[in-house]
């Protein structure tokens, strides 16, 4: 965007026309105790959320499944930190989102999850004042600046990304790129004469260790410029080519841990071509635009329809409607407008599914930053309508809305309570969905509400009959009951997963445990090893194998196993535990104790472990080790110890 009478000589010189221009400086700033008031009041909406649990929507597999959270501690700590920066989660690259997931989990265990969702809610709150702060830098009046602030930190659509543990890389992301944001805007508006260039590339770093979306603060940068100088040119844009380079660089990496992952290739893809993907997009971004005002239907997942819809298709029309509306208004000179609504397009459109990332076509999260564009349009229009006639309607009309606001997002932190909450509220929007229902089965399922979970698995079958239900509902089978009929019907369920899905090496390692169950071993060891010849790295395989070698005596083959599961998977200590009791049955009593003091390195505070080592002590006559491993074995909580060894030892 240019115009030939503008020019950008690389100050922060500002011409903003109606009805900004009134507002480019401001009298006294009385915002001050406001922005205080704002905070208590988003506090108080989203302190609902502190009591809720982990979720497994996600939550499991970015803590308290993750072998790098669980197994963080003071002694590992930079070990674990360098792994989690070479480790995508789930094919998305935010390490640093997960590092300050793994610190929370430091400070207050994975049993506490209340401490996850304090740290949410205080990144939300800084988020919130840092909003507050650009509006000011932008020379706006202090209460346009309020009530931004209060879109922000009050609308329902914040509900996902505070209430929802995973979604730390929002409210982290969040808040490195709107403090690199607002020093950049102090710098063009002159409030401060440093350039912050450092600082500024120093938190879009951390912003992008946090969440791919941080991609596009050059460009919100550069929007910046445009609302200050009226115009963007190449020496602006050349000025961010090393933050583009970044973005670049991060924006590869994204998408290649998603390809990888096979994110991008969702299963809409099934219904969908690839022409009907920008139809999609607009829809989505039509639906955004309408929940800015009115926050109807929420949902954790929005899943894609069986087939394309007709208000998919008219949906585009919102391009020519959005692009002449920029057009009008930066006729006009209106530069919020176009800033407001070129900063909320900028940064909504990566996330628009084109590419089909996910298991849904929306994503509450996804308006997090890019809200804040229309957020500061709808405040200043407020704004200037307290000075009309009609000011004492906009005031009543102003607070019913933040009360509504308010009391909508205090009960929708609610449902994100536990997993079964969540998934209940998803099956009310969409009963004929079947993920809801596998989601809600597995919580059941783990929580022994076995007859809700088994409804739940035949819904699912009825809706979506899939390999991964059927190995599910075998899991409850194999995982609750012990008689035959029950291990049968497991049977029954894995053999239906392997005919759908044959080359599953998950599904073959399962039913080769539940035929051991049943005391079939020969059955059993092929189906495990068919499994390790499928996927040599499917660690599961090698554990159950080694079982039916344990069973079958065959202790070194059992030794062996375990000890591949333990090159897979070298922070389960419990298994270290496994590789030094088949030792001493073995014999082999320096092993033991090698594999014991791993078990002890990844879980240090087991009473049973520091037990163990002490049997190992004792029975090599090195009573005073032993004396002190027992002793400490006690005061961790651990009481089955051997009378006669602690008279051996006096104690």
């Amino acid at each position: 965007m240019s115009k030939k009478k503008q020019k950008d000589n690389g100050t922060s010189e500002t011409k903003v026309s109606n009805p900004t221009e009134s507002m480019a400086k401001p009298v006294v700033n009385n915002g001050k105790w406001y922005i205080v008031g704002v905070l208590l009041l988003t506090t108080l909406v989203f302190s609902s959320s502190i009591q809720n649990d982990f979720v497994n929507w996600d939550d499991e597999k970015n803590i308290y499944e993750n072998e790098l959270i669980k197994t963080l501690s003071k002694e590992n700590f930079w070990e674990n930190t360098a792994k989690i920066f070479t480790t995508p989660t789930i094919g998305n690259y935010n390490p640093l989102s997960i590092l300050s997931l793994g610190i929370d989990k430091l400070i207050y265990g994975l049993d506490k999850p209340y401490g996850f969702h304090l740290t949410n809610l205080i990144l939300h709150l800084l988020c919130t004042f840092l909003v507050y702060k650009i509006v000011i830098g932008l020379n706006l009046n202090w209460l346009v600046a309020i009530f931004t602030a209060l879109f922000f930190g009050l609308h329902p659509l914040r509900v996902e990304s505070v209430a929802w543990i995973t979604e730390r890389k929002d409210v982290l992301f969040g808040f490195f790129y709107l403090f690199a944001l607002l020093l950049y805007i102090r710098h063009r508006s002159r409030i401060s004469k440093k350039s912050y260039s450092i600082l500024i590339l120093f938190l879009f770093i951390l912003s992008l260790f946090s969440k791919i979306q941080a991609v596009i603060l050059p460009i919100s940068m550069l929007l910046v410029d445009y609302y200050f100088t009226g115009s963007i040119n190449w020496k602006q844009i050349f000025a961010k080519s090393h933050l583009f380079i970044f973005s670049l660089i991060f924006g590869i990496i994204g998408l290649l841990f998603l390809k990888e992952e096979g994110s991008l290739n969702s299963a809409s893809d099934l219904n969908f071509s690839w022409y009907h993907r920008p139809f999609i997009g607009m829809f989505s971004l039509v639906i955004y635009l309408i929940k800015s005002v009115i926050p109807f239907r929420m949902s954790p997942l929005y899943p894609y329809p069986a087939e394309p819809l007709w208000y998919f298709y008219i949906s585009i029309l919102i391009l020519p409607v959005l692009g002449y509306t920029i057009w009008h208004f930066y006729k006009k000179d209106n530069r919020l407008v176009v800033f407001g609504l070129l900063f909320f397009l900028a940064n909504i459109v990566m996330l628009l599914q084109v590419l089909g990332a996910g298991q849904g076509y929306l994503a509450d999260r996804f308006t997090y930053i890019p809200y804040i564009g229309l957020f500061v349009i709808f405040s200043n229009y407020l704004y200037n309508s307290l000075t009309t006639s009609k000011a004492k309607y906009i005031k009543i009309g102003l607070t019913l809305l933040f009360a509504a606001f308010s009391i909508i997002s205090y009960n929708q932190n609610k449902i994100w309570k536990n997993s079964e909450t969540l998934w209940t509220h998803v099956i009310k929007y969409y009963p004929n969905t079947s993920t809801p229902f596998g989601n809600r089965a597995n919580f059941r399922r783990d929580n022994k509400d076995l007859l809700g979970a088994l409804s739940d698995y035949n819904e699912v079958i009825r809706l979506e009959p899939s390999a991964q239900t059927y190995n599910s509902r075998a899991k409850l089978y194999f995982d609750n009951f012990d008689q035959p009929d029950s291990l049968k019907k497991a049977l029954l369920d894995y053999t239906k997963a392997i005919e759908l899905t044959p080359k599953d090496a998950e599904f073959h390692a399962n039913r080769g445990g539940t035929y051991a169950r049943l005391g079939d071993f020969e059955n059993a060891l092929k189906d495990c090893t068919t499994a390790i010849e499928l996927n040599p790295k499917f660690a599961n395989a090698y554990l159950n194998r080694s079982v039916i070698y344990h069973r079958k005596n065959e202790l070194q083959l059992a030794l062996s196993d375990i000890m591949k599961y333990l090159n897979l998977r070298p922070y389960n200590a419990d298994i270290w535990y496994e590789a030094c009791r088949t030792n001493i049955l073995l014999n082999n009593y320096p092993e033991a104790e090698k594999m014991i003091n791993k078990a002890m390195a990844v879980e240090p505070s087991k009473g049973l472990y520091f037990y163990q080592r002490a049997l190992l002590y004792f029975n090599t006559q090195r009573l005073d080790l032993a004396k002190n491993d027992v002793i400490k074995a006690i005061s961790l909580g651990y009481k089955e110890i051997d009378p006669t060894v602690k008279i051996r030892l006096g104690l």
